[in-house]
């Protein structure tokens, strides 16, 4: 199957944007979750107090209604008490006080009898002396019927759709009717709430107003917020560089002087050791020549004398070329290479020294086999000039988790203020920091234990598993070194 050649490339972060979306994504997530929150219950809050805000003009309205009607009935009470059912004379002295009690702009009074005929309507006289029974409103909603209904049950409100009489258009309007049960008449008023509608409407929108800003004002604070996310991670990022360009430059400096004082080191070996055993070779053969030359008998002592200072030179230049690579690191393995500097330090500086391994199958990289390698040299090396130590055990091995190397002294610890000791450990440190690996130093006036530990990343498997197993003798050489240390 063919790998589509127009497939999008994989987008590869960088620690800073890593870094600024662990923060912006929670934050994001938090201000969207915070406004979801705030419209939900910002709208069902709004819906309520509406509600009730409605819900109380209403009620206000329906107390202004009974009122005026209380108003009206005292004003023909009196004679309405006194009337016979059928006092014509009563009844048309009530209709001129109802229609002369006007109020407002369309505020009036109204009475239909209890067959729907209309007696009093001063606001739409064309309404009075006809039967209005089974009038509805737009809606289908009865009129007359319900009013009348209501006046004989004794009195209550009503709502339905009426012309305006100021603009002649259809609005919502409340009715409080009563009954005069001994006349057979429906006597009431009426006000229209779509003054109570604009107001709900008003606040509503008000209200939906306050939701946007409060939006707005999340949606600002979110941004600060980001922005300040922004700024602070571009300054710890700028700081960083700074820093990681500092660090830089030390480090580069470190390895300048010390590959200087490594190079200074080589050439006073070569000029303090190798250089005066050639000189003295070479004096001791010319002191052969001449006397050869004199016929003196002594003359093959000298030779002899030259010769042994030609191999002590070949030898110190291969103590120094092990110092600089030994060779035994890549023929043998860690283990031997470390027992050999062990037992080399131990000859050389008196000190009792000790090495030991675990047999283990998994091999070492070449890069932890140096790095494990070159920190137990400058281990030893301080040990040798600062701990005043008397023992010395050095020890490697393998686990589920890697691999360890230990060097343990019983000196007189680690002097922090001292700074070529502090290089030396700065030098461990970098060394297992390439590794992915970590160093554990402990010191006290009892000694000081250096533990570096490799990650399992750096082991290799056997080498059984890699090569076809077949017959091979054994030998006393590499293969059983390797069988025998850490390798």
């Amino acid at each position: 199957m063919k790998r589509n050649a127009h497939s999008m490339p994989r987008i590869s972060l960088n620690y800073a944007q890593k870094l600024f979306l662990l923060a912006t994504v929670p934050l994001v997530l938090a201000a969207a979750a915070i406004s979801l929150v705030v419209a939900v219950q910002s709208s069902q809050l709004a819906k309520r107090e509406i509600r009730e805000l409605e819900v109380q003009l209403i009620e206000a309205k329906k107390r202004e209604l009974k009122n005026y009607l209380t108003l009206a009935r005292n004003a023909f009470f009196s004679i309405y008490g006194r009337a016979t059912p059928d006092d014509e004379e009563a009844k048309t002295r009530v209709m001129q006080i109802l229609a002369a009690m006007t109020y407002g702009q369309d505020g009036s009074f109204f009475v239909y009898d209890y067959d729907g005929i209309n007696l009093v309507s001063p606001r739409q006289t064309e309404f009075i002396n006809q039967n209005w029974a089974g009038l509805s409103d737009p809606e289908g909603v009865p009129v007359v019927d319900e009013l009348i209904r209501i006046a004989r049950s004794g009195a209550g409100y009503h709502t339905y759709l009426w012309e305006k009489p100021s603009t002649g258009e259809q609005a919502q309007m409340v009715t409080y009717v009563i009954g005069l049960q001994n006349w057979r008449w429906a006597v009431g008023t009426g006000i229209f709430i779509d003054d109570v509608r604009a107001t709900v409407a008003n606040a509503q929108a008000e209200t939906e107003a306050r939701i946007a800003r409060t939006f707005i004002w999340i949606g600002v604070i979110t941004v600060g917020a980001l922005l300040m996310v922004f700024c602070s991670g571009l300054l710890l990022n700028i700081r960083e560089r700074r820093l990681a360009d500092a660090k830089l430059k030390a480090l580069t400096t470190r390895i300048i002087d010390t590959q200087e004082e490594e190079r200074g080191r080589v050439a006073r070996e070569l000029h303090d050791s190798v250089s005066q055993m050639l000189i003295g070779v070479r004096y001791t053969l010319e002191l052969a020549k001449r006397r050869m030359t004199a016929g003196d008998a002594r003359a093959s002592a000298n030779l002899e004398r030259g010769i042994d200072g030609l191999s002590g030179s070949i030898q110190e230049v291969r103590r120094i070329s092990r110092d600089l690579r030994p060779g035994v690191l890549d023929d043998l393995g860690l283990g031997p290479a470390l027992q050999t500097l062990t037992e080399a330090f131990g000859k050389r500086t008196g000190i009792t020294s000790q090495f030991d391994t675990v047999v283990f199958r998994n091999r070492l990289d070449p890069d932890a086999k140096i790095a494990l390698y070159r920190i137990a040299q400058e281990a030893l090396t301080n040990i040798e000039r600062h701990s005043e130590a008397t023992d010395v055990f050095l020890k490697v091995w393998g686990h589920a988790r890697g691999a360890t190397l230990l060097i343990r002294d019983n000196g007189k610890g680690i002097d922090g203020a001292n700074g070529r000791i502090g290089l030396g450990l700065r030098n461990m440190q970098e060394r297992i920091e390439q590794l992915d690996g970590r160093l554990d130093i402990k010191s006290g006036r009892d000694g000081t234990i250096i533990q570096a530990h490799v990650p399992l990343s750096h082991l290799l498997p056997p080498e059984e598993a890699a090569r076809p197993s077949k017959a091979r003798p054994a030998s006393a050489g590499g293969e059983d070194s390797n069988e025998r240390y850490a390798s």
